[in-house]
């Protein structure tokens, strides 16, 4: 795809300096309230299960939000969509801000998650329709700075804001994003793509599936997995049959595509297991707080942020395999060393995460630009909206795997023999598991994407609709 020559340069440049900040608002948005679930517990004299509505719940609607918002860009112009969404996101955090009771708070959040589903379509199209293939890679890379400074501030910032005012507080930091609309409203085009009718029947098909699922995975239950089943089945048929298919099957026979969105569920869900895993190990083994081992993972997030721009311009320069294969290096380098030190100095664990954390960033920009090079124009919405949607399924299908193996306890059972500590045995076969893994995927992206340039891989997206 390419850019639209309307479009004055400077302000691809213009956009992404506010998407950065839009992104830092977004991600901290999505964890900060994690950090604070055993007060809001404690306040509201809530069970684990119950108290988790308010992490799950977000989780489901922005990922069913992001598909949605995804296909929509196809049909209505995008500086619209952002001001419907930034409203709600507003509109949310007012709620929440004036809520006194638990369930206006789950409902101020699913409010929020309404509106900043937004913002991952506007991620993935800014740099794919503001700039040209050759320097989509750098501007994915500044993308990734707005989402590592998200996720380093966001657990401190709730912490400290919780501390010195009241976590209901946290409501209010969303709002600032109110601050770019006018900037969004200034420089975005008014481009729409084509009138095509919206399934909406398949998009509710689509939704439900998703939100069965991820019930699924995050809270268990075999009636969530069977429904979940049931209705994926239903929108295979909706989409074989409906004479303006939700998701055209068109994409699905994209074999770069659909090998792509393989490939990356696999490596994102390996790339979040460290978040999730690494604050557990450190509790568990070196006993330190949650203020304390966010300080630990603080160091990572902001090299990471260093070097995102960096990443790019490696994708631009070198291609986006090169990306891949030097993110791949760095993530199975930071999984051995992670399982070496595990039940060591916390220091030996904020060194190692250095490397799993820049990897998981140029991976997902390798990853981004590879599969929005096997798109052509009128699927990118879709198309990166299913994208997008995936990696958070991946992100529950991490977690919950994780847990379920953490859930078994210790283990005589090791795989390096460098720990000493049988509790940091679990831990560290995990992560041996985990370098295995990325290693296999490479090497399955290497076949599929490896062996032509990625101009090759554009001009497949174009046959791919013959």
């Amino acid at each position: 795809m390419q850019t639209n020559s309307s479009i004055p340069a400077n302000n691809g440049e213009r956009l992404m300096r506010i998407l950065v900040f839009t992104l830092i608002i977004s991600v901290m948005n999505g964890t900060m309230f994690n950090v604070v679930l055993p007060v809001i517990s404690r306040q509201f004299q809530l069970s684990p299960s119950q108290v988790s509505w308010m992490v799950s719940g977000y989780l489901i609607v922005y990922a069913i939000g992001t598909v949605t918002f995804g296909k929509l860009t196809d049909k209505y112009s995008l500086k619209n969509l952002l001001t419907f969404g930034l409203i709600f996101l507003a509109a949310g955090s007012i709620f929440g801000i004036v809520s006194t009771q638990y369930w206006m708070m789950i409902v101020a959040r699913l409010l929020q998650a309404v509106g900043a589903s937004v913002i991952p379509a506007l991620a993935m199209i800014i740099p794919i329709r503001y700039f040209s293939p050759e320097k989509r890679g750098r501007a994915l890379g500044t993308s990734a700075i707005g989402v590592a400074l998200g996720s380093a501030l966001g657990p401190i910032i709730a912490g400290f804001v919780s501390t010195v005012w009241s976590w209901q507080v946290l409501f209010v930091i969303p709002l600032l994003a109110l601050f770019t609309l006018p900037f969004y409203r200034k420089y975005l085009d008014d481009e729409k793509g084509n009138d095509s009718k919206i399934d909406f029947i398949g998009g509710v098909l689509l939704a439900g599936t998703v939100a069965a699922l991820l019930l699924a995975l995050t809270n268990g239950g075999l009636e969530y997995a069977v429904s979940g089943i049931i209705l994926l089945m239903l929108f295979i048929l909706r989409v074989r049959y409906a004479a303006h298919p939700f998701i055209d099957p068109v994409v699905f026979r994209n074999k770069a595509y659909t090998s792509g969105l393989a490939i990356a569920f696999v490596l994102t869900a390996i790339s979040f297991s460290t978040p999730f895993i690494t604050p557990q190990l450190l509790a568990q083994l070196n006993e330190l707080s949650p203020a304390v081992i966010g300080l630990i993972m603080l160091p990572s997030a902001l090299i990471t942020a260093y070097m995102g721009r960096k990443g790019g311009r490696l994708a631009d320069e070198k291609g986006n395999s090169f990306l891949l294969i030097t993110a791949a290096a760095l993530l199975i380098f930071g999984f051995i060393c992670l399982s070496s030190v595990a039940g060591m100095p916390p220091v030996f664990i904020a060194v190692s995460l250095i490397f799993t954390v820049l990897g998981q960033s140029f991976m997902q920009i390798a990853l981004s630009n590879t599969i929005s090079r096997t798109l052509a124009k009128d699927q990118i919405g879709i198309g990166m909206g299913l994208f997008s949607m995936l990696n958070f399924i991946a992100a529950a299908v991490s977690t919950a795997t994780i847990g379920k193996i953490l859930d078994f306890g210790t283990t005589t059972v090791r795989f390096n023999p460098i720990p000493r500590n049988d509790a940091a045995f679990v831990y560290s076969n995990i992560f041996l598991i985990l370098a295995f893994l990325v290693a296999v995927m490479a090497v399955l992206y290497f076949v599929q994407f490896g062996r032509g340039s990625d101009k090759d891989t554009a001009e497949r997206a174009g046959t791919a609709r013959l």
